[in-house]
Order: C-alpha cells, then structure tokens, then sequence
C-alpha cells in the first residue's frame, strides 16, 4: 500500500495517493537538514569554547606582564615615598581595548591578586585595593568609550576621560579611604600621614591638600604616561589579541 494523504474540500473527502518514494525523500530530506543544523550548533559551540579559551590565556598573559611591570617602581618628589609610579597599567588598557572594558577589570584584578601572592603586600593591602579601584576607574571608562567605535580618535577620548575619572576617584577615595585606612593599618594617626606629605610639599596640610597636591598630580601623570605609550604600542600588539 501507498502512504495516502486525506483531506476534506467544501465538506467533500478526497485521499491524494502520495508515492512511497517521495515520502522517504521528504523524510530523508528532513533528517539531513536537521543533521546540519545540529553540526552548525556544534560548530558554533566549538568555535565559542575555543575564544572563551583564547580570552582567558591572554587576559593571563596580559596579568602577568602587569606584575613584571609592577615591580619597576619610580618615586616622585612631589608625594611621599609610599606613592611611587609603574607601568603595570598599560596591558591593562591595551586588554581593556582589544577585549573590551570587563576583560580590562579583570585583567586588573589578576594583577593585583598576583602582585600580593608573588610579593606581599607593604601596604597592608591597602595600597593593592587601592590600586585596583584607581585602576578600574582609568581603565574602565576608557575601554567603554573606545569599544563603541574602534579608532584613534576614540581612543583618545577615551583616555582623557578615563585619566579625569581616575584624578577625581584618586583625591575621593585616599581622602576619605585609603589613608585613613592605612594609617588605622599601621596605626599610624593621620596627622603623621599628612605630615610625610607636608614634608615634600609645605602646603599640604590637610588630607583635601594632600589629595589635590599630592594624590591629584601623582595620578594624572600615570594617566598621560601610561595613555602615550598604549597609543604607541596599541596597533602592534592589538592583531596577537583578536
């Protein structure tokens, strides 16, 4: 017997004999593009895994040549000596700008977090908290602004931007945070703090003062610096990351 196909037409039955053959191939037909469906599901899956892969190892990598960078510290003559400049920022906006600016979080945190397991902390680790948040708040905006449009210009603003919210988060929190934290840490009374400050900068007699004339300069420097030698390298490490 043929398969048979029913149907009803102005209350009128009529049965439409359908050849065997052409129901198998429609069958088969069926089977096969499922069959495809499910190898580009898998394809997609497989090609999904292996980025997710790929971004880590180079958030890593990117982790870890901030650590190295982290150690070559350099002291300024306008803060006190527990405020020394690196260049452990720069992976980290370089990977917040191939990667996008959660990667650049993250990327800052591995850093940190390596720093402290490799080297301790002489900061009670308020210094390494503190350089996280900072960081965050330089990289961050800067990596959001650029990964709306991929160009020079962007970048630019991008940095400028992330450089004034990382002045005023700087002066905000080590007014209000940090040094009060870190002088609770090493208990150490925050006149004593201000006075290291007062000692390389008479008018810094206060914690407003230190932050503007000390915390304000200290990271915006770190800001231009770190800005011109991304634009620098940035177009020729950027083709390794994506």
């Amino acid at each position: 017997m043929c398969p048979c196909a029913y149907g009803i037409f102005r209350g009128i039955s009529f049965k439409v004999k359908v050849p065997a053959s052409t129901a198998l191939g429609s069958l088969l037909a069926g089977m096969k593009r499922r069959e495809n469906m499910n190898a580009n599901t898998n394809a997609a899956g497989n090609a999904a895994g292996k980025s997710s892969i790929k971004k880590m190892v180079e958030i890593g990598m990117l982790g870890a040549v901030s650590v190295i960078l982290m150690m070559f510290e350099i002291p300024l003559w306008f803060a006190p000596s527990f405020y020394k400049i690196d260049l452990s920022e720069v992976p980290v906006l370089i990977g917040a700008f191939a990667m996008g600016p959660a990667a650049g979080a993250v990327i800052e945190l591995v850093k940190v977090v390596l720093h402290m397991v490799f080297k301790g902390s002489t900061t009670a680790g308020v210094g390494d908290f503190a350089n996280f948040l900072i960081g965050c708040a330089f990289i961050v905006p800067a990596g959001l602004i650029y990964s709306k449009k991929k160009n020079k210009k962007r970048a630019v603003i991008g940095m400028t931007v992330g450089a004034v919210f990382m002045v005023v988060a700087g002066c905000f929190l080590n007014a209000f945070v940090l040094l009060p934290a870190y002088g609770k840490a090493f208990g150490m009374p925050i006149d004593a703090l201000i006075g290291m400050g007062t000692a390389v900068n008479p008018a810094i007699t206060s914690l407003t003062t230190f932050a503007v004339l000390a915390v304000a300069p200290f990271n915006l420097l770190k800001a231009v610096i770190v800005s011109v030698i991304t634009l620098l390298l940035y177009k020729y490490i950027s083709p390794i990351l994506k």
